[in-house]
């Protein structure tokens, strides 16, 4: 039987982005996994079957809640609906945790199904921290900020995206979520040392840390080309990634997100598992 009390703190254990065919077995055997995701923008509504689950399953697990359509890089205010739609749920589900990208999805009306890149300027820096500003005032919590995937570089950038994640971090007090494959593909992609990213990377702040798997690809010159899917098993490097991070920031609490071709339950908690194990090797 678990522990029915609140769970206000996210364990330095593994977690697992739910989806709803998993929710029986969830319930009776979670095996390695100690809490649970969801995205927000998919428990927005006002009832049914989907909110009385998550009910019942934050009763019984800490819960992390990771937005994908904030857009708090996006030249544009933040749209007040979705906002007050995010405060009624983050108000009465009570999250041990709630996150959101570093990129930006609307222009002027139009939302685009995507997480999009921008460059890293002082101009930029401000609007985000407005921006962040404005949703921890709302929701009356602190929100952690992910690193995204990178596919290019701006020319105009003048901050590396560990400095520039660890200014917004220092003018709002925001924590970050370190997705460590998103650190793999953006240094494949682009030519960097994953390892001295997270050497640069302010990991104190860091309060989750995910994992995914990838698409395998090739740009229009035959170089490699990895797409964060989110539908594969975590590949060996990004373990091996995980375990350098962990090595150097202590134990988190480490998420496995699979969000597409979604494996059956035994799958998804095989790799919790794995995570656990690189957990334990990490002196508390």
């Amino acid at each position: 039987m678990l522990d029915s009390a609140a769970h206000d703190r996210l364990p330095a254990a593994p977690g697992v982005g739910y989806k709803p065919q998993h929710f029986a077995q969830i319930t009776a055997d979670p095996g390695a996994v100690k809490w649970l995701e969801i995205h927000a923008e998919n428990y927005m509504g006002d009832g049914g079957r989907p909110l009385a689950q998550l009910r019942h399953l934050s009763e019984r697990f800490a819960m992390s809640v990771h937005g994908v359509g904030l857009s708090i890089g996006g030249e544009g205010p933040l749209d007040a609906d979705h906002l007050a739609r995010l405060k009624h749920l983050v108000g009465w589900l009570n999250p041990a945790s709630f996150s959101e990208h570093l990129a930006w999805s609307t222009h002027d009306s139009h939302f685009y199904n995507d997480l999009l890149p921008l460059p890293y300027t002082d101009a930029s820096l401000q609007r985000i921290c407005d921006h962040i500003d404005e949703l921890q005032d709302t929701i009356g919590r602190r929100m952690l900020l992910e690193n995204p995937s990178s596919y290019l570089a701006f020319a105009e950038s003048t901050w590396s995206e560990p400095e520039f994640l660890a200014e917004i971090s220092r003018r709002t007090g925001c924590g970050l979520l370190l997705d460590v494959n998103n650190v793999f593909v953006s240094a494949t992609n682009l030519d960097f040392s994953p390892q001295g990213y997270i050497d640069a990377f302010p990991l104190d702040e860091v309060g989750e840390i995910h994992l995914g798997g990838h698409d395998e690809d090739e740009d229009g010159h035959g170089r490699p080309l990895l797409i964060d899917s989110h539908g594969h098993a975590v590949v060996d490097p990004v373990w091996a990634l995980l375990d350098y991070t962990l090595a150097k920031s202590g134990p988190r609490p480490v998420l496995i997100e699979w969000d597409n071709d979604v494996p059956d339950w035994p799958v998804l908690e095989a790799e919790a598992a794995r995570a656990a194990a690189a957990l334990e090797r990490v002196p508390a």
